[in-house]
């Protein structure tokens, strides 16, 4: 699908991201990428701490007797949330929208929909995410800036997921 050329020279329906606003997440990523696996729990663990009905959300938790910080099937998910949300932040300004791959779309709109997520899961997940990062660099390195890239970076992802919530075929 060829994008059209629509208001100042930005393709139509490509996501306005700055250069500065690339610039703080890429940054931000290269100092969490290393450490992504335990990050990613964090941030997990930080979205039960803010809505612990969210953990019955997930069917691995259920009825689970394994804490969650140990749960592995919690780590393995974390992380690869995590990883992907940076990823996809990081490369939307090059790409002028989200990167990740149409049936992986398809599926996380499709799981999302299924398990009845709604605007407010997002937004604890947002908070969830703005904490972690913040958490996870340097205090220096957080700022107003850095906390709206990160932000406007989700609720593209976010819109991309959304797009895609509708029962499977």
């Amino acid at each position: 699908m060829a994008l059209v050329e629509g208001h100042n020279g930005v393709p139509e329906g490509a996501v306005s991201f700055s250069e500065e606003q690339e610039a703080l997440v890429l940054k931000s990523w290269a100092v969490m990428k290393k450490d992504s696996a335990n990050i990613g729990l964090r941030f997990f663990l930080k979205i039960f701490e803010i809505a612990p009905s969210a953990s019955q959300m997930f069917p691995f938790l259920r009825n689970s007797d394994v804490p969650l910080e140990k749960n592995p099937k919690l780590k393995t998910h974390a992380m690869s949330v995590f990883v992907l949300t940076c990823e996809a932040a990081a490369q939307l300004r090059k790409a002028g929208k989200v990167t990740v791959r149409d049936t992986t779309l398809k599926r996380l709109g499709a799981t999302h929909f299924k398990y009845g997520v709604g605007d407010a899961h997002f937004e604890v997940t947002r908070f969830a995410l703005l904490d972690t990062i913040k958490e996870a660099i340097p205090a220096d390195m957080w700022s107003p800036a850095m906390k709206s890239a990160w932000s406007e970076a989700y609720n593209h992802l976010v819109a991309a997921i959304k797009q895609e919530m509708k029962p499977t075929e």
